[in-house]
């Protein structure tokens, strides 16, 4: 019988090769299934021999070590499409945990920032510098595009067509989408490509085709993003609890605010089913109150 370790092994690289997620999404993967192998191990459980009950008592004991419930069912997740997988691959007799469910989650609004937090937020960076000017132009389209970091980070030069006001994302699961963007944003990226990217470029005997270049020269990765965007929230004098996704979730909110509809906020932020958009009108009533003043005949009439 093969090993545990090598069947996560081989799991892990069709993860990468096949459906080619990112190693970020790996190392999660990776992560959970480690400690679901250390506890079999304790128990002295053998793979073949998990059940529904036996997978019941792991996640108890999840819960008694005080892992969040957001945390439990990503476990439970990363276990069943490995258990999945060794079933598709006839490595086990059957799979008995496809109706095994984690615990419920409260629904949580989306975290965004107001408009005047957004405004100090663009207007911080030093943008007569290289890296400041790259920082604004970071900033100005993430929130002009409501892109993922991990998408923003895996820009290249041809990505953005300034021609046709539009940047073309690599979002989740390998599928690509161009998203719109106004002036303002466009004329930032143009600077920077411009004055800033070529200085930049200079710190690095390697040419690279990244579109957003660390002051090594070398692309610009996603966790150094995460942390340029702290030290610009401290400058701004803002919550540095505040992430580049609840920008995404920012962007999302304005549009509907302002009247998008929902399926062409759906098909900018790549959500691939419609109910993971539909939070965000919780966020944005305003525009649904002016709808329903101005086409319900009874809202003419006033007591």
């Amino acid at each position: 019988m093969i090993d545990i370790q090598t069947l996560k092994n081989s799991f892990l690289t069709g993860l990468r090769v096949e459906r080619n997620l990112s190693e970020h999404t790996v190392r999660a993967y990776e992560t959970d299934l480690n400690d679901l192998i250390s506890w079999l191990e304790r128990e002295r459980i053998g793979y073949t021999e998990i059940s529904q009950r036996k997978i019941r008592a792991y996640l108890s004991d999840l819960e008694r070590a005080r892992y969040s419930r957001k945390t439990i069912n990503r476990r439970l997740s990363a276990i069943k499409s490995f258990y999945a997988w060794l079933d598709e691959n006839k490595l086990i007799d059957s799979n008995l945990l496809d109706t095994v469910s984690g615990p419920k989650l409260s629904k949580r609004l989306p975290v965004t920032l107001v408009s005047e937090d957004v405004g100090r937020l663009l207007s911080v960076s030093d943008t007569s510098t290289p890296a400041g000017l790259r920082n604004q132009a970071i900033i100005e389209l993430i929130y002009a595009c409501g892109a993922r970091i991990s998408e923003i980070a895996g820009l290249t030069v041809s990505d953005v067509d300034f021609a046709r006001m539009q940047v073309t994302v690599m979002g989740k699961g390998s599928k690509q989408r161009s998203i719109p963007l106004h002036k303002l944003a466009l004329r930032t990226l143009h600077e920077y490509l411009a004055l800033a990217r070529p200085e930049l470029a200079k710190a690095s005997k390697i040419a690279t085709s990244a579109f957003f270049l660390s002051t090594r020269g070398t692309a610009m990765s996603a966790d150094r993003m995460r942390k340029m965007f702290k030290g610009v929230l401290a400058a701004a004098g803002l919550d540095e609890n505040f992430s580049p996704h609840d920008l995404r979730h920012s962007f999302a909110t304005d549009l509907l605010e302002h009247g998008a509809d929902l399926r062409s906020v759906q098909e900018m932020l790549g959500h691939s089913s419609l109910s993971t958009t539909q939070i965000y009108t919780h966020l944005s009533v305003g525009h649904l109150k002016n709808a329903h003043n101005q086409a319900h005949p009874r809202s003419a009439y006033k007591k």
